[in-house]
């Protein structure tokens, strides 16, 4: 068979392929959000909603990345140039992450710097009982930062071409994570405040709430880089995926240190 010009691809961007995960990713979500707030003010079904919400979301997400691995690892649509593209996508992404925690301590410090006569001219605010940082928050605290040294420690196995040290590393890192999250679901049934607490109870629980869905979401990436890993998908040096699963995760225990030292030992 005699090949042409116009077989060939002139050049080395990915153009993708009409997908319809996105648009139902997009409507799983709204799905999601809707039945939420319904669940919380009280609606009928809303709970049998907010799981139909949430099985739709991540059956579609994980088709999503299906594709998306497929692309990179078997199709070799992923070259150096749009390589470059989705490290640059990441960084812009984890860039408007920082913004969006640092409009969550805003409105922190706006209440803890200058308390009002509503709040008791104090911070804590009268009346609430703030968590002790020396317990549950400190174990966190060293619980995360050692998962950031695992996943490191896995990164530069997997460089190495140690395939042992890259999937324990992995491992460890997930176990910790799972103890992390598990331990803040038990320090907010434990909290001695409620969100609805005011200023303090409403500002604790959304920056340690959201905090708490970017370690979930955190936990996810890097297994999904775990099951990729015993695939064979990831090589020493084609690990995009996992790299940025990676910065994401020390972008997480750098958030952390951050709500510790304000509103865990600061704010006590």
């Amino acid at each position: 068979m005699q090949l042409s010009r116009a077989q060939f691809q002139a050049h080395p961007f990915h153009l993708v392929t009409p997908s319809p995960w996105p648009l139902l990713t997009s409507f799983s979500l709204l799905i999601l959000t809707m039945a939420a707030a319904m669940y919380f003010n009280g609606v009928s079904n809303g709970g049998f909603l907010v799981i139909i919400g949430f099985i739709t979301t991540v059956s579609s997400m994980a088709l999503w990345f299906r594709d998306v691995v497929a692309e990179g690892t078997l199709l070799g649509n992923h070259t150096f140039a749009v390589q470059k593209g989705l490290n640059l996508g990441v960084a812009l992404f984890i860039i408007s992450e920082v913004f969006f925690f640092i409009s969550i301590f805003w409105a922190y410090f706006h209440s803890a710097l200058a308390p009002t006569v509503e709040l008791g001219n104090a911070w804590p605010p009268a009346g609430i009982d703030p968590l002790n940082p020396f317990e549950i928050p400190l174990l966190n605290t060293v619980l995360l930062l050692s998962s950031g040294a695992s996943v490191t420690y896995a990164h530069h196995s997997l460089i190495e071409g140690n395939r042992r040290g890259t999937i324990l590393g992995i491992i460890i890192t997930v176990v910790l994570a799972v103890i992390f999250t598990a331990l803040q679901g038990l320090e907010y049934h434990e909290a001695p405040f409620t969100i609805a607490d005011g200023a303090y109870g409403s500002t604790f629980f959304f920056a340690t709430g959201f905090h708490g869905i970017h370690v979930i979401i955190g936990t996810l990436f890097i297994a999904v880089a775990f099951f990729r890993i015993l695939s064979y998908h990831l090589t020493d040096h084609h690990h995009l995926g996992f790299e940025a699963a990676i910065l994401y995760w020390h972008f997480v225990d750098v958030v952390w240190l951050f709500l510790y030292i304000s509103i865990y030992w600061w704010g006590s």
